[in-house]
C-alpha cells in the first residue's frame, strides 16, 4: 500500500515540547493538525498517537483529510481508537466513519465541520485524547474551513505546522483562547505531485473496494438522498407524456419538488431546447454509473461505501458494488450518493459538481 506517513523516530525536538504539552495538560483533550500540502500533519499524528499511547492514555484519531484519506474508507471522516502502536495511520481500522461523498471538500463544508464535530463529540467521553487530522487546504476557502472547524469543534490545543508564517491569518483570533504550537515542517518532509496523489488515492480505492458484491436494493428499501432525482414526490403520468411531448424525450424518471421538476432522460431527437432549468432540471442516465454512494445507518453514520453500477429506474432498483457484508447491508436506512466517480480497479472517472445531481 502506497502510503505518505509512517511512524519514525527521526523526531525534531519541538514535536517533544508539544507531546510534553498535551501529557501533562487535563483530560479529556483535543487536538487539532493544521498545515498546507505535504506539511507532515499526518506523520505528526502518527507519532503523537503513539508516544501518548505508550504513556498510557486512550487515544483517538478523527482523519478528515478527504483527500488524501489515511484511515480507510476514502470520501469519508473517520474516527478510530488504536490501541496498540502502529507505523502508518492505514493499517487502523475505523471505529465510526461520516460520510462525505468527494474528495474535493471545498463545496461540502457542512459535511465537512458535521462530520468532523460529530465524530468528535463521539470520542470525547471514550478517549483521554482526540487528535484531528485536517486538509491541506489553508488559503481562500481552505481557510476559512479551518476557522469554521475550528470554532465548531473548540480544541485545546491546535499545533500548526508552517514554512513561512502562513497559517497566522487563520490562527491570530484563537491565539487568546486556544493553546498554539507553531512549529516548523520538518525539512525532509517528502513532496507529492498531483499524479503522485492521485495514483495513492487508486490504490486505496482499490483496497477498498477488493472483495466486492453486487446488491441490488429497492427505492422503496431505503431513503434515497444527496440527490435532486428523489426529492419530493413523483411526477404524474399525465406530467410525464407532456414533458416527453413538448422535448422529444424519454423519460425514465421525474419529480417535482417546491415547484421544480428534476428529469432523468433521453433524447429521442436531436434538436435545440430552450429550458429554464430553475423550473425544470434534466439529467442523462450515464452521469450516475460509477458514483460513490454511502451506506448510511438509522445514526446518520456511514456503514461503508458502495458504487453505484446502474439504476433500474423501469423495476426502482439501485445496483451497488459494495464490500460491506450482507449482515450489514439489512442496517442501511439511506443511500446517499456522492460526487466523484471511481470504478472498482480504483480508477477515478471525475467529480461532479454539488448541484449536477
Amino acid at each position: 500500500m502506497i502510503s505518505k506517513a509512517y511512524y519514525t523516530t527521526e523526531i525534531p525536538e519541538d514535536r517533544f515540547e508539544a507531546l510534553s504539552c498535551i501529557k501533562d495538560s487535563q483530560k479529556p483533550l483535543k487536538i487539532i493538525l493544521l498545515g498546507g500540502v505535504d506539511s507532515g500533519k499526518t506523520t505528526l499524528a502518527t507519532f503523537l498517537a503513539n508516544e501518548l499511547l505508550n504513556l498510557g492514555f486512550k487515544v483517538a484519531i478523527v482523519d478528515s483529510d478527504v483527500g488524501q484519506k489515511s484511515i480507510l474508507p476514502p470520501a469519508t471522516i473517520s474516527l478510530a481508537f488504536p490501541e496498540t502502536n502502529f507505523n502508518n495511520l492505514y493499517e487502523i481500522k475505523p471505529y465510526k466513519s461520516y460520510f462525505v461523498g468527494s474528495t474535493a471538500p471545498i463545496q461540502f463544508f457542512g459535511e465537512m465541520i458535521t462530520g468532523t464535530k460529530l465524530l468528535c463529540d463521539y470520542a470525547e467521553d471514550k478517549a483521554d485524547i482526540i487528535i484531528v487530522d485536517t486538509t491541506g487546504l489553508i488559503s481562500g476557502s481552505g481557510a476559512d474551513l479551518k476557522r469554521m472547524k475550528i470554532e465548531m469543534i473548540k480544541p485545546d490545543i491546535i499545533i500548526a505546522l508552517e514554512k513561512r508564517n502562513e497559517l497566522k491569518s487563520i490562527l491570530k483570533p484563537f491565539e487568546n483562547k486556544i493553546r498554539v504550537f507553531y512549529l516548523k515542517v520538518y525539512e525532509n518532509a517528502k513532496s507529492f505531485s498531483r499524479e503522485e496523489r492521485k495514483e495513492i488515492r487508486a490504490e486505496k480505492w482499490k483496497e477498498y473496494f477488493k472483495n466486492s458484491k453486487i446488491y441490488n436494493i429497492g427505492f422503496n428499501d431505503v431513503v434515497i438522498g444527496g440527490t435532486k432525482v428523489f426529492q419530493g414526490e413523483k411526477i404524474l403520468e399525465d406530467e410525464k407524456y407532456l414533458l416527453e411531448s413538448l422535448f422529444k424525450w424519454k423519460i425514465l424518471y421525474g419529480s417535482k419538488c417546491d415547484g421544480r421538476y428534476t428529469i432523468v432522460k433521453r433524447d429521442l431527437v436531436n434538436m435545440p431546447r430552450q429550458i429554464d432549468k430553475n423550473i425544470l432540471y434534466y439529467i442523462e442516465p450515464e452521469r450516475f454509473n460509477n458514483l460513490i454512494v454511502g451506506l448510511i445507518d438509522e445514526d446518520s453514520f456511514c456503514i461503508g461505501l458502495g458504487i453505484l453500477k446502474t439504476i433500474d429506474f423501469e423495476n426502482e432498483t439501485l445496483e451497488i458494488l459494495t464490500p460491506i457484508s450482507e449482515e450489514d447491508i439489512k442496517n442501511i436506512r439511506e443511500i446517499r450518493f456522492g460526487r466523484i466517480r471511481v470504478d472498482e480497479n480504483g480508477e477515478e472517472l471525475g467529480l461532479l459538481d454539488r448541484d449536477s445531481i
